[in-house]
């Protein structure tokens, strides 16, 4: 079932086309991340899917339906934008207590604290929020998406300003949320590392229109070279494991870092590889192929993109 599908979506303001027909679909319990540059059209998409925002044309959907158009649904939705929606005249406990009230969220106080405590703030509930920093306002911003314990999670950049302690602490809640709970979760983030650990799948947004959308797995082997990493017995051996193999026209380039070899295939394989080596009295132990991160991918599709061509998926 898909829980979010984004059919043939434009947003415009005036002469600006913001989002031009971009179409997506997130199943239910999925991570899914919403990748691009600053003013690619990102926090748009999201003010949309929220019924914030009135598209051009298209639709975006939630559950099937347009919230704009059905409020009780928005309860099911919990949101963290770049402005985190909180009072700063009020305290973390008040700011919490007055969105478990306005979702009707049976015993509020308790689930304010559970929330308090869990997000690592019990200790400054009475404290007023414009006293926090940045961080402190990060994480009781995420508090009060939670709150409702929605079925969808719309996040920006919610680690953002958060410690390396609390971002792995919400990497595993997004996880537990996504794998034993069966909660959707659309992530804009630019912590690629992140969304490489975090999502299933992914969208590369740039300029408006979406250069890209496939799984994590699928996107870094397609933007994978042809090049395999080799680790020698003895570091001495490296050079003459360069030369052999470009004299046979097995590979393109070869770059030798002590006992590891990193060498572009040029229509040879490994294995035609590693039996040139071995006959050539070099000893191997391990040879692999080379997979480019996930940031290393998200690079090429913007570059491919600001060049003006696009690659397939």
């Amino acid at each position: 079932m898909n829980v979010i599908r984004i059919e043939g979506l434009t947003k415009r303001f005036d002469s600006l086309t913001v989002l031009d027909d971009i179409s997506l679909e997130v199943a239910k319990g999925e991570v899914f991340g919403f990748l691009g540059p600053n003013g690619a059209g990102k926090t748009t998409t999201l003010r949309v899917l929220l019924g914030l925002l009135t598209p051009t044309s298209g639709r975006a959907l939630v559950f099937g339906e347009d919230l704009a158009d059905r409020e009780g649904l928005r309860r099911r939705v919990g949101v963290l934008l770049e402005h985190d929606g909180l009072y700063s005249r009020l305290s973390a406990y008040d700011n919490l207590s007055y969105y478990a009230r306005l979702y009707e969220v049976p015993e509020p106080a308790k689930r304010s604290d559970e929330l308090l405590e869990f997000v690592g703030l019990h200790d400054r509930r009475g404290d007023r929020v414009g006293d926090f920093s940045s961080g402190m306002r990060r994480k009781l911003g995420l508090a009060r998406a939670l709150i409702h314990e929605p079925d969808v999670l719309l996040f920006d950049e919610p680690t953002a300003g958060l410690d390396p302690e609390m971002q792995k602490m919400i990497r595993d809640l997004i996880l537990r949320l996504s794998q034993k709970e069966g909660i959707t979760v659309f992530l804009n983030s630019h912590n690629l590392d992140e969304v490489q650990r975090l999502c299933s799948r992914v969208a590369i947004l740039h300029k408006g229109r979406i250069r890209a959308n496939d799984s994590v797995a699928n996107l870094r082997h397609q933007a994978a070279t042809h090049a395999v990493e080799i680790e020698l017995a003895d570091a001495a051996e490296a050079a003459s494991a360069c030369q052999a193999l470009t004299r046979a026209g097995l590979v393109s380039s070869c770059r030798a870092n002590s006992a590891t070899v990193v060498a572009d295939l040029a229509g040879g394989s490994s294995g035609e590889v590693i039996k040139l080596l071995v006959n050539s009295g070099i000893e191997v132990e391990e040879v692999k192929k080379v997979v480019r991160s996930l940031e290393e991918t998200y690079l090429e599709v913007v570059q491919h993109a600001e060049g003006g061509t696009e690659r397939d998926g």
